[in-house]
């Protein structure tokens, strides 16, 4: 689905992503992590063809993403950002901005078809029930799930987002990414998601790639990047690892100062 050769990209003349390489199958669900500044976001723009890059190339279904129309790149990736921008609109008005990459040449209305598509996307979303309300008066979850409702009205291959469980509660951070999973699962739908959560990567991504200072430090699979010492190296804080007692995934434990200075602990992932 996804190849990105070599790539390396800059703000400001400062180099971000360096000697990037990295491989996303179709249907995969792949989980981007790392440090704060480490690159995450930026890898999610340059798929996106906000940044371009300094060398190297971007792959889509085999395609160079440079020699693609906007409007086709649209048709193929859609992005789920941390904030949402709408002003005074209505769910449903704002659901249906999804189809405006299908719209035909000089179509300046939504057929019949964009809104049973918007009302197919809303109901998997579970926010049909709030098309007409305004997105300012729902809630931060709710809004969330209106942003994921609209990438999917664009009938992507590739959903990319960026921390969509940022300020919200375990409820709801549980709530997205069950749809996720369930989208990925269901549509066969590949799926790349930045998120700053450590367990809930682990929880539900089938691979996760850490970024480290512009860099992939390590990638696959929760049990090999969770390594305890693949973490304090990159994190630069003392954790242990253990397994969720439910799932078997790895759970990423934090030891506090205080902890960590108290003699005759010998916890697994500590350097005593």
């Amino acid at each position: 689905m996804l190849e990105v050769k070599n790539f390396a990209c800059k703000y400001d003349s400062k180099c971000i992503l360096k000697n990037i390489n990295l491989k996303v199958n179709k249907g995969d669900l792949v989980g981007i992590i790392g440090p704060n500044g480490s690159g995450k976001t930026t890898f999610l723009r340059a798929v996106t063809r906000v940044l371009k890059p300094e060398e190297g190339t971007i792959f889509l279904e085999g395609k160079n993403i440079w020699k693609m129309g906007i409007k086709e790149l649209a048709q193929k990736i859609a992005v789920v950002p941390q904030n949402l921008n709408s002003g005074a609109m209505s769910v449903q008005e704002f659901v249906l901005l999804g189809r405006i990459p299908h719209f035909k040449k000089f179509q300046f209305l939504e057929t019949k078809q964009d809104f049973e598509i918007a009302r197919k996307c809303m109901a998997l979303t579970d926010t049909l029930r709030l098309k007409d309300n305004i997105l300012e008066e729902i809630s931060g979850g709710e809004r969330q799930l209106t942003l994921i409702a609209r990438s999917l009205a664009q009938e992507p291959r590739l959903l990319l987002l960026d921390e969509p469980t940022a300020h919200l509660d375990i409820t709801h951070q549980v709530l997205i990414l069950d749809l996720i999973k369930r989208l990925n699962r269901e549509l066969e739908l590949t799926v790349i998601i930045v998120l700053h959560d450590l367990n809930l990567a682990s929880e539900y991504c089938r691979r996760l790639v850490l970024i480290n200072e512009g860099r992939i430090h390590a990638s696959g699979s929760p049990e090999e990047v969770l390594d305890y010492r693949i973490i304090e190296e990159v994190y630069k804080t003392v954790v242990v690892i253990e397994k969720n007692p439910i799932s078997s995934k790895p759970y990423v434990l934090i030891v506090s100062e205080e902890e960590k200075n108290k003699e005759g602990k010998n916890r697994k992932g500590i350097k005593m």
